[in-house]
């Protein structure tokens, strides 16, 4: 072979890598639409649903959807129960799912490029899933940094045919890879990571979201439902996930770490660190110039009922004049004093 051919033949290889990984970049066709998926999950459904000891196994299955004007689209699957707390029956009597695609390649179909993806599922009640999706919602809303989620409609199909078809409502969350692809970050397993190694602004961001939603279960050094990003030259970048113990949620099983010393879930704690006066101001600027496109995920939403709108915009409204006001701040946020209900 010349080396005009070689040289070509190298030419080709590198255009079909460089096109696969700019399809895989591209494709996140799950994540990019808000309207409800419609889906099916058909496996041996008394098997999957008791296999929720400490080490759950896959389960083969068939996940299907309709695309279009009517073409039904069915991928093999691998299921299997996941979590921690909701995984235990006593917890949820419908546990969250981690459903294996395999990775599949550009075939034409929602779930091109996904590999694992978590579904989180209702636990107790649809209303605690649509309430913590709205967490995502919002958080996407203030910053790129977070975890994309899509709210499915689930048909749930015993392949032995022993149990009755179940419908309900469940979300997807973006996959930490194809997160960490599209910040062009890496993902950083290490616990043991100080909150002062994080980027300022973004850890700020973090505590103070957390703090709006009246969240304590989480732990930058414990990684615990905090995903750690890093970029070339920068600062560590925290990302959390898994919100149904916050007080905006309000799912009946809440309940707030036991060494905070905290009444309720309702009850709010800054667990950030005591930034400067600028890294402050500029975190609550953000989260002021959002407020609106946060408040309309609630306000006449359809999704939930009327008395947990109000609720909710009650409990937004307090975290707002908090962060607006001097003598809050000093308060809530540099002497770490328990918040409002």
């Amino acid at each position: 072979m010349n080396l005009t051919k070689r040289l070509f033949f190298v030419f080709l290889l590198l255009k079909t890598s460089f096109q696969g990984i700019c399809q895989e970049a591209e494709s996140n066709l799950l994540f990019d639409k808000k309207d409800i998926l419609r889906i099916q999950i058909e496996a041996n459904m008394k098997a999957l649903l008791k296999d929720r000891g400490v080490n759950p196994i896959y389960h083969w299955g068939k996940l299907s959807y309709t695309e279009g004007v009517g073409d039904t689209i069915t991928l093999p699957i691998k299921v299997k129960v996941r979590g921690n707390f909701r995984r235990l029956p006593t917890n949820c009597n419908f546990p969250p799912l981690l459903i294996d695609f395999s990775k599949k390649k550009g075939v034409n179909t929602l779930f091109d490029y996904q590999d694992k993806l978590k579904l989180v599922t209702k636990c107790q009640r649809d209303d605690y899933v649509f309430q913590e999706y709205l967490v995502y919602e919002a958080y996407n809303i203030i910053t790129d940094l977070s975890f994309k989620a899509r709210l499915v409609e689930v048909t749930y199909i015993d392949s032995l045919g022993k149990r009755k078809p179940e419908t309900a409502h469940a979300f997807f969350i973006e996959n930490e890879a194809r997160l960490a692809k599209r910040l062009a970050a890496k993902i950083h397993p290490t616990k043991n990571i100080a909150m002062s190694l994080s980027d300022s602004v973004q850890m700020a961001t973090v505590a103070m979201f957390e703090y709006m939603i009246g969240n304590n279960d989480w732990s930058v050094s414990a990684l615990h439902n905090i995903k750690l990003m890093t970029k070339t030259g920068r600062l560590f970048l925290p990302i959390p996930y898994d919100f149904d113990h916050s007080g905006i949620v309000e799912a009946n099983y809440a309940l707030p770490p036991p060494q905070l010393e905290i009444a309720s879930v309702r009850e709010r704690l800054y667990r950030g660190l005591n930034y400067s006066p600028a890294v402050f101001k500029e975190v609550f600027d953000k989260f002021n110039a959002v407020k609106p496109q946060i408040y309309a995920l609630y306000e006449g939403n359809p999704k939930l009922n009327s008395f947990y709108i109000k609720r909710t915009l009650r409990y937004l409204d307090d975290f707002y004049d908090a962060i607006n006001d001097p003598k809050a701040i000093k308060r809530y946020f540099v002497a770490g004093k328990i918040g409002n209900r």
